[in-house]
């Protein structure tokens, strides 16, 4: 697979093109591309169509704008704002960070807490990602849960204005902002007549149109990052067009403490990282912003109850890759999900769900 036309991205997922696809009129098969470091990871832009290289600086400039407003301990962004006010006033908001917050809310009820958006107090605190890692101690972690509950993000649809109910409450909207920022970004290609592209922000991947390779139409084919290995190996694949593949996995970020590694999903009722079957999950649906939630959502439920949940919903699929190196896929994908035979993992069974 790696001698293949691989498209690199820098999350857990790994494009490439496979010798398909047929050419489109005006569709090039050298992309226009661009590559940015933001929000702490780098954003690439593949654009195939011909002549709409100029619809690089507009999708761009989109990602800026909406990081300015939803990066935390950024000075002047408005989820900053939010936590800065919490206990003590509401803060009027624009309407993409009022959606956005919206979206989590709903999330966080779906998940029954799995996912929460006042995460933020537990994920300060520890800080992986970032040079300043640490473990707390366990009296901080005890405190800071008291401030992790997101029936205390209170909205005003009238006034569109979010308030925190309680001092030191903090928000965090790491685990869905992304997909929110992909999907506009697809709206700006959309709007900007393009037909088909690669968009890549750190693991949040979206494909437009069909693969200009080959000779006949037909999809991407889509390679999903192995959890355990060095990016850019592979663990299988599936064919997508027009579709979000968001993956979460205990391996993107993590902090080594006395030889035990804790991974940046955190479990908002322990104040640790989940501690469960899964290493990894990819969520294919029709938007980023559905992928990234539920990626953290279902994380949180590990592999059976997560594939259940899964398969009750429209348009949505799953790969679940377990910690004893077994891979499960939900029902729609059984028929063309590809497991790379050479990666070490097998295809897992219901039964073998605990």
């Amino acid at each position: 697979m790696k001698k293949r036309a691989l498209i690199l991205v820098f999350g857990l997922l790994t494009i490439f093109l496979a010798a398909c696809g047929g050419s489109k009129p005006k569709i090039n098969q050298k992309p226009y591309e661009d590559k940015q470091f933001l929000m702490g990871t780098y954003v690439q832009m593949r654009i195939y169509d011909d002549g709409k290289k100029e619809v690089l600086k507009p999708a761009f400039k989109r990602v800026k704008e909406l990081a300015d407003k939803i990066t935390v301990n950024q000075k002047g962004s408005e989820i900053d704002e939010i936590n800065q006010e919490a206990g003590v006033k509401p803060v009027k908001v624009t309407d993409d960070m009022y959606y956005l917050l919206k979206e989590a809310y709903k999330y966080s009820e779906d998940s029954k807490g799995g996912f929460d958006m006042a995460i933020g107090s537990i994920t300060s605190l520890w800080r992986i990602g970032f040079p300043d890692a640490r473990k707390p101690d366990q009296s901080e972690i005890d405190q800071a849960l008291k401030l992790v509950n997101y029936h205390d993000v209170v909205f005003n649809d009238d006034e569109q204005t979010v308030f925190l109910k309680e001092k030191g409450m903090k928000l965090d909207l790491g685990a869905i902002a992304k997909g929110y920022i992909t999907d506009e970004v697809v709206k700006v290609m959309k709007e900007n007549g393009v037909t088909t592209a690669i968009i890549d922000l750190g693991g949040n991947v979206f494909v437009m149109g069909n693969s200009p390779r080959g000779n006949q139409k037909e999809d991407w084919t889509v390679g999903i990052q192995d959890p355990n290995q060095a990016r850019n190996v592979v663990l299988g694949s599936v064919p997508e067009t027009n579709m979000s593949l968001v993956t979460s996995g205990i391996y993107e970020r993590y902090l080594e403490v006395d030889g035990k590694t804790y991974h940046h999903l955190f479990n908002p009722k322990t104040g640790y990282p989940f501690d469960n079957d899964l290493a990894g999950v990819t969520i294919v649906s029709k938007k980023s912003i559905d992928g990234d939630g539920l990626s953290t959502a279902v994380f949180s439920m590990g592999v059976k109850d997560g594939m259940k949940y899964v398969e009750d919903l429209k348009d949505t699929e799953a790969i679940f890759v377990t910690r004893d190196d077994k891979v499960y896929v939900t029902s729609g994908l059984k028929n063309v999900f590809e497991l790379n035979k050479e990666a070490g993992y097998t295809m897992g069974d219901e039964k073998d769900m605990n």
